[in-house]
């Protein structure tokens, strides 16, 4: 009787695991084996390992010094590995100018990149021309660089600061002096009339005070006659004046801030202010983005700034700067880490992609003085960030009908994975989910005829190692014939044009959709 019992057990369990494996290979009557169900075949999509693809807020930025002419754009680097010479900005997303208010706007109402004879306007027309959006940031201290904020501003009356008298022209304005923010106000207006455009911008430094526009090491009063007012104060209230003009005027385009753990206050050097954590949220909360400068510089982005980037990761899009500059500038060797030889660049390099894998940053850069080393020296980091940084999305595998009657609901299944270790920033508020999973329907001359936007489908919450799957229903409503499957990420803000490259290897028609597979209307 015990050996009956035993054997109608047994039974029993493998009817269960039967029952449970039907169950776990439907989903809403979608066979998941190889071979599909009915009328659903599996498609799977060739990933792409290692093309550079431009996408916004993704990869590495070219940067170029505002006295540079348009062909440092064309510059070329020997790739060993390759065995030829390339050109960095084949590399890139995007092109960066740190430069300052009085090279944008020498006089008053005069704004240099509407003169397309100045050089700034032909700098930043060059890369226009060559396909890449450009980023700003806009330095008003003139403590190491001279004249940053116009002279006029100065003439006009705006209180100003003037550190070491053997340089009269290093000039620095006063934050808080309402001449000073009347023109710096008047000047931003005109900035975003022009460049507040996702197409010709990828992102702006939104802060721009301090030594370098890095936001620390501010300047608010004559440090010989001091006011006496109150620090945190003046740097709350900088930030949230700054601020509200950045995010009244640039509506579209990605704002970021440096994040320090000093950030805005008078130092640049200490432990971590009270105030940093409080005033960087707050910047954050009202649509700011995260940058920092100094990447694989031990002294400065220290534990703070580590704990801060972890705290945001996959809520708001992290961009790096290396903080050494290896080409005769900085004593690199000299960093407390002892990870640094004299004479290799190369290591320096590593450092700072080490840095940024820990951050999850989404953006790396070619520093200008920095560049070749990145190819000449490290080339393999410059493949590996391509391949594994920031985000690389494809959808790996879906479940389409090859039939389907003219008028009834059809389900589909796909499958979402992100190969890099960022995310997709689709949740910033200068998005604003604009991006979505989208399917097309195309004729035989390929031409879309019919589009459905999967409203449930969040690129943002797409993780390395964390496929994402959705099924999507539609009703189809076409006229009897051959069609193709295709997908893409669109941009709803664009006509519900493909907007976001996808990392595979399948054909692609001219406008971005990824076709799949032939599809019968009856």
């Amino acid at each position: 009787m015990r050996n009956l019992n035993y054997l109608k057990t047994i039974k029993l369990l493998l009817m269960i695991l039967v029952c449970f494996q039907s169950v776990a290979c439907s989903s809403n009557g979608i066979n998941e084996s190889e071979g599909g169900n009915g009328d659903h075949t599996l498609v799977k999509t060739k990933y792409n390992r290692s093309t550079m693809f431009r996408n916004p807020l993704n990869g590495w930025v070219m940067y170029a010094a505002r006295t540079a002419e348009p062909t440092y754009w064309d510059q070329e680097y020997y790739v060993a590995d390759l065995g030829k010479r390339v050109k960095a900005i084949d590399y890139a997303s995007a092109c960066y100018l740190r430069t300052s208010w009085s090279s944008l706007n020498p006089a008053d109402g005069v704004y240099a990149w509407r003169d397309p004879s100045t050089q700034i306007a032909r700098l930043i027309n060059g890369a226009k021309e060559r396909g890449l959006p450009i980023a700003f940031r806009i330095v008003v201290d003139g403590r190491d660089q001279g004249m940053n904020t116009p002279q006029f501003v100065f003439d006009a009356g705006a209180a100003s600061y003037l550190e070491n008298p053997s340089f009269p022209t290093r000039v620095t304005p006063l934050p808080q002096d309402p001449i000073f923010r009347q023109y710096y106000t008047k000047f931003i207006e005109a900035l975003a009339e022009d460049f507040n455009d996702p197409d010709l911008v990828s992102f702006i430094d939104a802060y721009g005070f301090g030594k370098w526009g890095e936001a620390h090491n501010v300047i608010y009063e004559d440090p010989n006659s001091p006011s006496g007012s109150d620090t945190e104060t003046l740097k709350e209230e900088l930030i949230d004046w700054v601020s509200d003009l950045y995010t009244r005027t640039f509506t579209n385009i990605p704002l970021v801030i440096n994040y320090h753990r000093l950030v805005g206050h008078p130092q640049s050097w200490g432990s971590p202010n009270p105030n940093s954590d409080r005033l960087l949220v707050k910047m954050i909360n009202k649509g700011y983005s995260l940058r920092q400068d100094a990447f694989g510089m031990t002294e400065y982005y220290q534990s703070w700034e580590k704990q801060f980037a972890k705290s945001w990761n996959f809520k708001r899009p992290i961009l790096m700067e290396g903080g050494w500059i290896t080409s005769g500038t900085h004593r690199y060797w000299t960093d407390p880490s002892g990870r640094y030889r004299e004479g290799h660049p190369e290591d320096v390099r590593q450092g700072e992609f080490d840095d940024s894998a820990e951050a999850r940053v989404n953006m790396m850069d070619f520093r200008s003085g920095d560049t070749d080393s990145w190819f000449e020296k490290s080339f393999n980091l410059v493949q590996r960030f391509i391949s594994e940084g920031g985000y690389r999305l494809y959808p790996d595998r879906l479940y389409l009908p090859e039939t389907v009657a003219s008028g009834k609901e059809v389900n589909i299944n796909h499958r979402w994975r992100n190969m890099g270790w960022g995310y997709f920033p689709n949740n910033i508020p200068q998005w604003n989910y604009k991006y979505k999973v989208a399917f097309a329907l195309l004729d035989e001359q390929g031409s879309v005829k019919k589009t459905f936007i999967d409203h449930e489908a969040e690129p943002s919450t797409w993780l390395k190692d964390s496929p994402a799957s959705y099924d999507f229903k539609m009703v189809i409503d076409l006229p009897k014939g051959t069609y193709t499957w295709a997908i893409a990420i669109v941009d709803t803000t664009k006509d519900n044009q493909p907007g976001i490259k996808l990392a595979v290897n399948d054909e692609i028609t001219e406008e971005g959709w990824v076709k799949l597979l032939n599809v019968q209307i009856q």
